[in-house]
């Protein structure tokens, strides 16, 4: 009985790679869901939902297996941050009564550099052992660089979820990455939407920057 989960064995070829369909919608679920969050839209995590949920089979497909499991922690991160933008407290309101756009500062920077070091080495140990624990699964690809893409992803939507500036340096390095990895994955379609949310991050940054410094123009402290 063909089910949803079946979709990801159906093919189409371009050139000599082989693009699923469900990857196609993936890619452009996720083009959907940056280019709202780059105009920092709150429909931008309804779209998020869906990307985690079609990204889920893709990457148990591929081998990808920190990818995978990141979907439901991913899925969690947006509810959170759905929450967050749309009930701001009253001091983290800007005029609309939206979440403000805010800056880490320098200790926590370096306080979030230093966990995804350990959290990388942590998992990416685990996830090359995977196979071993469970020999019905197959041995990882590219342990270590799916466990670093996973936690720097995990990183930059907790950031996002707070509506943190920083997020857009986060997301920059999980672009290139994911943009220079995805082909040697089989994943075409998918690497181009990495290429293409490179462009995208740069104009979610400014346009953030931008709204970062009228809100901080506008906060009440400045009025008067």
């Amino acid at each position: 009985m063909f089910t949803f989960f079946d979709v990801h064995t159906i093919f189409f070829t371009v050139g000599r790679q082989q693009v699923s369909y469900l990857e196609v919608v993936c890619t452009l679920a996720g083009l959907v869901c940056i280019f709202l969050a780059m105009r920092a839209k709150t429909a931008n995590f309804w779209v998020g939902y869906l990307y985690n949920l079609l990204l889920f089979p893709l990457f148990l497909q591929k081998g990808l297996y920190s990818s995978m499991l990141l979907q439901p922690i991913s899925f969690a991160i947006n509810m959170f941050g759905h929450y967050r933008w749309t009930h701001p407290r009253a001091n983290e309101a800007n005029n609309r009564h939206e979440l403000k756009i805010t800056l880490l500062d320098n200790r926590r920077r370096w306080q979030v550099l230093l966990a995804v070091a350990v959290l990388t080495v942590g998992l990416g140990a685990a996830v090359s052992r995977l196979h071993r624990w469970f020999p019905a699964v197959r041995q990882a690809e590219q342990p270590f660089l799916d466990a670093f893409i996973l936690v720097v992803i995990l990183t930059a939507q907790w950031l996002s979820a707070q509506k943190k500036l920083d997020c857009w340096a986060a997301w920059m390095t999980v672009n290139i990455t994911n943009a220079v990895r995805y082909p040697f994955g089989g994943l075409l379609f998918l690497a181009l939407e990495s290429f293409a949310k490179i462009g995208m991050a740069s104009f979610g940054f400014l346009h953030w920057l931008k709204k970062y410094r009228k809100e901080q123009i506008d906060a009440p402290e400045n009025i008067g």
